[in-house]
């Protein structure tokens, strides 16, 4: 041996000796303390030393022996088996900038985070208690897997709630109940089959939309967006015969603008002329602050080439990681096959819990109020910034306050100075495609603008932009 075995036993524990035993020396040999080769004491010798018996420590031996991790025998004692080297060296692993950025976005929580609700609006409680009636629901079912495509409850409340708030008129069997919003993105792209093909973004959109399509082997072609959304007519003038168009016609992420009625028939033409798909990420559901959200850009086709998707991230918690996909009806087969093959539902206990919070209400109520503590919130945090410095260009857009910063601003290393002080906005330059001009910015997330830290926060948000 290396070094000396020490192996702690609890005489108090619940758990018998001859175990404690098995797992001090297995961990030292997973932790590499114990070498392979290395010789261990024979089982007499051991048990003298731990104050225990003997057959304790056999029979602990011959467990090892049964999980093939020691051997023995008369000639050369007992011994670590040979076996690979399983520590993984950290600086084997190559830097990744998009997980770096990733960790960035994701971290928190933090004031002015985007893409995360408000903890303090959630009705904690309440939604723990449902929570607890789904974990129930699903132990007191019988043995068996459940439906890859999600649990029908929920499906037909998720079909409910969009005929009233979104004008999308489907089946429960057209839902299909996802791991969020990324495993919507994956399940589809997967089952429309078009590696290789063009896809429009919209130039700026979310960062892991991007990268998503990338890994999924299309070729990216951004088309800018104004005040009416996306620009079609640019897109067709840059990839006439591209496959996909991805888009966030409700509310554009990150700017906020509305898909307008004439650019919406003018990409379901498209779309329907070249048989190409449209994905559309219904990513703030009906959280517009001002006025009834517009209607779903799927409640328009009539041609069964948009796919719908939406998740319960932004209303209620991404922990959840719960999305889903409204199938057009020639599809659903073929959606319906990935799901079970390769990407199924979530496990039925969240599912359980959020179709009985849709079922009893819940839901629309939370929604309502978050939607006026939200533009609470959005309303003092402009007056607050208009007050320290009325020469910014600020956009409200979504759940997010956008300050447009001059170009020789680098706003990504602004924002990780901004985290030192617990402040977290993101940078919008990273929501461009990195081959296109990129607006400089701070985007301000509204949900995490809590008015009681606001006064603190915009003073601090003041000072490191005037630094800068």
């Amino acid at each position: 041996m290396n070094k000396p075995l020490e192996l702690k036993l609890d005489r108090l524990s619940k758990t018998p000796l001859t175990e404690q035993i098995r797992i001090g020396i297995t961990n030292a040999i997973e932790k590499g303390v114990l070498k392979s080769g290395a010789r261990l004491p024979s089982w007499l010798d051991l048990a003298a030393q731990l104050g225990v018996s003997r057959g304790t420590v056999r029979i602990a031996y011959e467990r090892l022996m049964d999980n093939q991790l020691i051997t023995a025998s008369r000639s050369t004692g007992t011994r670590v088996v040979e076996r690979p080297n399983t520590v993984i060296k950290e600086q084997g692993i190559k830097p990744s900038s998009f997980m770096d950025m990733y960790k960035e976005f994701t971290a928190g929580p933090a004031i002015f985070q985007m893409g995360v609700p408000s903890q303090e609006n959630l009705p904690i409680k309440l939604f723990s208690r449902i929570r607890s009636y789904g974990i129930h629901a699903e132990l007191g079912t019988s043995i068996s897997y459940p439906d890859p495509c999600g649990e029908l409850g929920l499906r037909r409340e998720i079909a409910s709630y969009l005929a009233i708030s979104r004008g999308i008129a489907c089946s429960p069997f057209q839902i299909i109940i996802t791991n969020g919003f990324a495993g919507a993105l994956g399940l589809t792209l997967k089952a429309l089959g078009i590696e290789g093909e063009q896809a429009w973004i919209e130039n700026p959109c979310f960062p892991l939309t991007r990268k998503g399509l990338e890994l999924g082997k299309l070729s990216i072609v951004p088309v800018p967006v104004d005040k009416e959304g996306l620009i079609v007519e640019q897109g067709i003038t840059q990839a006439p015969n591209a496959a996909l168009a991805i888009v966030t016609p409700g509310q554009q992420a990150p700017l906020g603008y509305t898909l307008s009625l004439e650019r919406r028939l003018q990409l379901l033409n498209w779309a329907s002329k070249e048989n190409a798909w449209i994905i559309e990420d219904d990513y703030l559901s009906e959280l517009r602050l001002e006025g009834r959200a517009t209607p779903a850009l799927a409640s328009l086709d009539q041609a069964g080439r948009v796919i719908h998707i939406g998740s319960f991230s932004k209303t209620l918690s991404p922990s959840l990681r719960l999305g889903f996909i409204v199938v057009p009806l020639h599809l659903v087969n073929q959606f319906s096959e990935i799901a079970v093959c390769l990407s199924p539902a979530p496990g039925p206990a969240v599912q359980l819990a959020t179709s009985e919070f849709m079922k009893k209400g819940h839901y629309m109520r939370h929604i309502r109020r978050t939607k006026r503590l939200y533009l609470t919130q959005r309303n003092e945090l402009m007056t607050q910034l208009q007050a320290r410095n009325n020469s910014f260009q600020l956009l409200a857009g979504g759940l997010s306050v956008l300050i447009n910063l001059p170009q020789n601003v680098d706003d990504v290393s602004l924002v990780r100075k901004m985290v030192q002080v617990g402040l977290a906005p993101a940078p919008l330059s990273v929501w461009y495609d990195i081959n296109s001009p990129q607006q400089k910015g701070l985007l301000l997330g509204v949900a995490m603008a809590p008015i009681k830290h606001l006064s603190r926060a915009c003073d601090q948000l003041i000072e490191a932009i005037n630094i800068s």
